[in-house]
């Protein structure tokens, strides 16, 4: 297994020329980028030349993960060339009511077979709702494979997304490589590190990734409630507030929902994924050190097992409110995951809308505000 990276910026050109020669069947190509890549993809589409044979998957971010280092208005790249390890490629458009689900199903039934091992799902981060994507891929898929991945990124903006996708940035789409046969081996990891505050709440209204009412109450009435003086900088500030889920109480699984956008006329929220009726819900907030702990946390829980001595790839993807909340200090939590991970491990990644991982093992969930890891590794 060989892995590289590289970086690219408008003022310095590729870190690296010329590229690393490794493109073969076996190679996959990861590209993170900025947002407004695709206006201008020359460089994008430099990269794509130099690697024809390759499986290709990328997006736009809320930031570049290279190695410890954040970057903005970059490509973040890792070209790795896997040994023994086959690839296949999968995209589908999302298209109207439903279109989320349909796709992670049509995905789902194009990478399926006896020897997949592992799914990297990218989605766009705006027209998607990523639990109905997940459920589509969750119905085609087998418990043992596994899948992450997350949805693509917009800076603080919540405009537009873009995915790589049929030679080029596009939106409305979701896209996802299969790795296939018994000598790779694919570990991952997922934590978060916020903490609670408030009484929990039933959700006694939704539609949904919509949520209408919390307790009886409108849910936006409410969530302002809170926020107090920061309600005035909705929905931007709605990143710094994310809400914990679970299913009843006494229930150990919880999963974290951030904000898309809010409809004052209707007081409602819409999320980066489903918040159902009956749930309970319970505000949360930020602290420093345990958003950095949850970040090296995360890695422990990837970097578990024996190890092959080599080069391996690691995928780090961290929410965008979560580096809003560390600001200065979200190196601190991109540098404690490398820490963490196997010696030799390459790691590159993306600040995103929202994370796949699986809660702990089985099928895959939609997370917010986590750090997010998936290593690769051949035996």
């Amino acid at each position: 297994m060989q892995v590289e990276t590289l970086t690219h910026s408008a003022s310095a050109g590729w870190s690296h020329q010329p590229f690393p020669p490794i493109d073969s069947d076996q190679t996959l190509v990861t590209m993170f980028g900025a947002p407004a890549r695709c206006q201008d993809p020359a460089a994008i589409h430099e990269l794509l030349r130099a690697y024809p044979r390759a499986t290709v998957i990328g997006c736009s971010t809320a930031g570049e993960i290279a190695g410890s280092s954040i970057l903005d208005e970059s490509l973040s790249v890792a070209v790795c060339r896997f040994e023994r390890t086959r690839l296949r490629s999968a995209f589908a458009r999302v298209e109207g009511d439903g279109g989320s689900h349909a796709a992670g199903a049509k995905i789902g039934e194009a990478l399926l077979a006896p020897d997949l091992r592992a799914v990297l799902v990218i989605s766009d981060g705006i027209g998607v709702n990523g639990s109905e994507l997940l459920r589509g891929l969750n119905d085609r898929l087998p418990a043992a494979v596994v899948v992450t991945g997350g949805l693509a990124g917009d800076g603080d903006r919540f405009q537009r997304t873009w995915i790589l996708a049929d030679g080029g940035p596009a939106a409305g789409v979701v896209s996802a490589v299969g790795f296939y046969g018994d000598h790779l081996v694919v570990r991952h990891g997922s934590r978060g590190g916020w903490d609670t505050f408030g009484p929990e709440r039933v959700i006694t209204r939704s539609v949904g990734n919509v949520l209408y009412e919390i307790d009886g109450r409108p849910a936006l009435a409410l969530y302002k409630e809170y926020l107090g003086e920061r309600a005035k900088e909705l929905p931007a500030a709605a990143l710094l507030f994310p809400l914990a889920l679970r299913r009843q109480r006494g229930d150990d699984k919880s999963l974290v929902r951030t904000i898309l956008s809010i409809d004052e006329q209707t007081q409602s929220m819409t999320f980066a994924g489903d918040v159902p009726e009956g749930n309970l819900a319970r505000l949360m907030r930020a602290n420093f050190d345990r958003l950095i702990g949850g970040a090296s946390e995360a890695a422990r829980v990837t970097a578990r097992g024996e190890h092959r001595p080599g080069p391996s790839l690691a995928i780090a993807i961290s929410c965008v409110g979560r580096r809003l909340v560390l600001g200065q200090r979200a190196e601190e939590e991109v540098d404690a995951a490398r820490e963490a991970l196997p010696e030799g491990t390459e790691l590159v990644g993306f600040y995103s809308y929202g994370e796949i991982s699986p809660y702990a093992s089985g099928q895959c969930d939609l997370h917010n505000q986590t750090m997010t890891l998936t290593h690769f590794e051949e035996s």
